[in-house]
């Protein structure tokens, strides 16, 4: 939910999201996985444990507005699945959390997050 949105996402609700994260640093140049960045089953084992695990059929909400709070104090009371982000739980700034927590593991360029079939978002970093 966005709480304050003047819009029908202000409502509780879910979405299908689909996440694509791109990643580019130079090839190995020896060992198992020369001529590649990284082999996929890594990425694929590194996302799964710092994002999907985590965020999958979980309430996510925004831990810096009170209504969606006290929701979440709700659903932890219940023993259900909750997680807390810093911002507002739009696809653009779920992105650029996602990008913020995987650079310290995969040297991510890109988070492409589909929130619907029909509706994405792309976030990077230009650094300098």
């Amino acid at each position: 939910m966005l709480d304050g949105h003047q819009g029908k996402c202000h409502n509780l609700h879910g979405h299908t999201y689909r996440l694509i994260v791109e990643v580019s640093d130079l090839l190995q140049p020896q060992g198992s996985s020369k001529e590649m960045v990284m082999d996929f089953a890594d990425i694929k084992t590194i996302i799964n444990r710092h994002i999907i695990s985590k965020l999958d059929h979980a309430y996510l909400y925004d831990e810096t507005n009170n209504n969606e709070r006290q929701i979440a104090a709700l659903l932890k009371q219940m023993q259900r699945k909750v997680f807390a982000f810093p911002c507002r739980t739009t696809a653009e700034g779920i992105s650029r959390f996602i990008f913020n927590q995987l650079i310290a593991y995969l040297p991510v360029s890109k988070i492409t997050l589909w929130e619907t079939p029909t509706s994405y978002c792309e976030y990077q970093n230009n650094k300098p």
